[in-house]
């Protein structure tokens, strides 16, 4: 483990209240839950744009047009119901937004795009839901929704906050779209293999997730049911390359030993991973690398899988929605299925679950994510 073993996080543990999700499979965590469960990919065919001439025509989105702004709000107030919140309690909180931007910036004339900048839409999106008003726009590409539940996790343990709704949200559009299928990113056979030999690409998913995060002293006040424990969270850059992963997979090594030493645990207290695993060939292989830097020998029989696989990825949003599965799987006492499977790949060494009747009785999880220029996050939930 890192120098780091025994650091303080602060005084206060810190617990999630409330989670509500949109995704490809419907409202609610239960049905992208259920699909991951069992290993049941959301992918079909793009509907809500053209993709003529794409090399790839697949992502995981839901029905229709649906607008992030109002679907934010909804998600944030469903998920600030679940918490128990009055409508004083939630006008004092927070929000901590991770999105890619203002979705209409790029329709606005030149003279207004000042007016339409991410922190502007955030702070919308806060008064909208009812909340403070206070916002922090999180724009950091996939690791942002996991950067904003750290800092959010770190304010409140350090008592500099009672609770903070963290929300986040990304709707497949063209141009992401078009983006990654140009690049040759996405997978052309329409699935996502993560650390499978054959694996061929990550594609994109829908979703809209809200968490309630607040110490458990405050949700003992209220008499409220956590839903999860935020044990330990860790950050750590690669300073590799601007999109590749260091191959030794020594950043997001060095995330999960300090998300490991913030919760006081070993790493044979983690009886699950919901790893990253994007599907693509130097990714999973460097995750891999990873895993095996900090479990040893042990990460060919951890249990890991990735929610990726069925839900796709969803940009700032995606960690996110995986801390949320990832806990929601804890308290089931079952394991997401690692879908898309062919075959071993040497370079992925890992106890992948591939069983949809894999249980689980551990206490404790680790929910992984890395991003384009060398971010890595790890973020350790517990049951309450």
């Amino acid at each position: 483990m890192s120098a780091m073993a025994g650091v303080r996080r602060g005084p206060e543990d810190v617990v999630v209240t409330g989670a509500e999700v949109l995704s490809a499979f419907g409202d609610g965590v239960g049905p992208v839950l259920g699909a991951a469960l069992d290993g049941r990919p959301g992918f079909a065919p793009v509907e809500r744009f053209g993709v003529t001439g794409r090399r790839t025509v697949h992502a995981a989105a839901r029905p229709g047009n649906p607008v992030l702004a109002d679907e934010l709000a909804r998600i944030i107030d469903h998920a600030c119901d679940e918490a128990g919140l009055s409508a004083a309690q939630r006008g004092g909180c927070p929000l901590h937004l991770a999105v890619h931007g203002d979705p209409a910036l790029p329709r606005v004339p030149g003279d207004e795009r000042a007016g339409h900048g991410a922190d502007t839409f955030a702070g919308a999106v806060a008064r909208r839901a009812g909340l403070s008003g206070a916002a922090r726009a999180y724009t950091s590409a996939c690791v942002a929704s996991s950067t904003a539940v750290a800092d959010a996790a770190a304010l409140v343990a350090r008592g500099r906050a009672e609770r903070i709704v963290v929300a986040a949200g990304y709707l497949v559009e063209a141009d992401q779209f078009a983006v990654f299928d140009a690049g040759g990113a996405l997978a052309r056979d329409g699935r996502v293999r993560p650390f499978s030999a054959g694996r061929g690409g990550l594609l994109l998913g829908d979703a809209v997730v809200a968490v309630v995060v607040e110490s458990a002293a405050a949700a003992r006040r209220r008499r409220a049911t956590p839903l999860a424990r935020l044990s330990g969270w860790g950050r750590a850059g690669d300073a590799h390359h601007v999109c590749r992963p260091r191959p030794d997979g020594a950043g997001l090594a060095r995330a999960m030993d300090d998300a490991l030493a913030r919760a006081n645990l070993r790493p044979e207290d983690i009886g699950y991973v919901n790893a990253h695993g994007s599907g693509s060939p130097a990714g999973d292989a460097a995750e891999s690398a990873a895993l095996h830097r900090v479990f040893g020998e042990d990460a060919e029989a951890l249990p890991v899988s990735s929610t990726k696989s069925v839900h796709g990825q969803a940009l700032e949003a995606g960690a996110l929605l995986e801390l949320i599965v990832c806990m929601a799987a804890l308290r089931a006492g079952r394991l997401p299925v690692n879908s898309g499977y062919l075959g071993p790949d040497p370079d992925c060494r890992l106890g992948l679950v591939l069983d949809r009747a894999a249980r689980t009785t551990s206490a404790y999880a680790l929910s992984l994510t890395t991003a384009f220029g060398g971010a890595n996050t790890a973020l350790l939930v517990g049951t309450p």
